[in-house]
């Protein structure tokens, strides 16, 4: 269904570097948000460097002997430089046990005037799934994770022309016309959960089941990348061309931010050149992405009450 709703000031489309601060929203400085990397994929020496697919599932944190002097590193460095690193309470990780542990929803934002057929669309979800995997997947089983796989459900889209969307289905809501401050298409603020941190979302049209918890931002001409608890903004020609390759690496280096992970590109933990959030220097998520990830989780579970067994 198209769905009208008026627009918001949110900042969103001119703030990647200073979102709202309104109460129950973090400074960006806990998520860092812009990255300044090529959409050509780095080329780098991987020898060495287990993909997902090698490393394996762990139950408890015993990382490879050869990468606890870097994790040390990394977490110490994420202490001191997060100015509410336990307080922020909308890490991709608080957006999914809001859930209940199982799916995380997206909204599409469009930020082009290229048509999109349906089947175009479908591939868009598809791809989303399989890029999210390669993330969600290294923690099956980890220290109380408590989903065998993360569900990414696309319920909905969003435009400046509704000619732009070339299919009639009512698969996904429809936002069409709703510039954010910067002019740029957005999604209801009201079903977002950006806006919503309490989990309620009253004034959203679709109701809860129809929330987003994150924005895919596709944008004509955009360089790099920039990710956040708000989602993953990158370049709409990029996107698309890289939705036949395994790794679209800026869109996994992004949605790697959105788990809390940090940028590194003033320092290298010791031992480890190459890995995914060190732009540049790797096109997939690495055996030392994965620890991270793994180590943000630990760290952060407690506040959610899971069981490990």
């Amino acid at each position: 269904m198209v769905i009208a709703v008026a627009a918001a000031a949110t900042g969103l489309g001119t703030a990647l570097t200073a979102p709202a601060t309104a109460a129950g929203l973090a400074p960006a400085a806990v998520q860092p948000e812009v990255t300044r990397e090529s959409s050509a994929a780095p080329q780098v020496a991987t020898a060495g460097r287990r993909a997902p697919s090698d490393i394996g599932t762990a139950a408890e944190w015993n990382p490879p002997a050869h990468l606890v002097q870097p994790l040390n590193e990394v977490w110490q460095h994420v202490e001191q430089t997060y100015p509410d690193l336990y307080g922020f309470r909308n890490y991709g990780w608080d957006q999914l046990m809001a859930n209940g542990g199982g799916y995380l929803n997206y909204c599409v934002r469009w930020e082009s005037d290229a048509p999109v057929s349906a089947q175009l669309r479908d591939q868009v979800h598809r791809v989303l799934q399989e890029q999210s995997d390669k993330w969600y997947d290294q923690l099956r089983g980890f220290d109380g994770f408590p989903q065998a796989r993360v569900q990414i459900n696309v319920v909905g889209w969003a435009t400046a022309n509704r000619s732009t969307f070339q299919w009639d289905d009512n698969s996904v809501d429809l936002y069409i016309g709703n510039p954010d401050g910067g002019g740029a298409p957005q999604c209801a603020p009201e079903c977002g959960r950006f806006f919503n941190q309490n989990g309620s979302y009253p004034r959203c049209p679709g109701g809860v089941a129809r929330h987003y918890d994150q924005s895919l931002w596709l944008t004509d001409g955009f360089g790099g990348g920039a990710g956040g608890d708000w989602g993953q903004r990158i370049g709409r020609e990029y996107f698309v061309g890289a939705m036949n390759q395994p790794d679209i690496h800026i869109l996994l280096h992004e949605i790697g931010h959105t788990l809390g992970l940090d940028d590194f590109y003033d320092w290298t933990p010791t031992g480890v050149p190459n890995f995914l959030m060190k732009a540049g220097s790797a096109s997939r998520v690495t055996e030392f992405d994965v620890w991270m990830a793994r180590d943000f989780w630990r760290h952060m579970k407690d506040r959610y009450n899971v069981q490990v067994v």
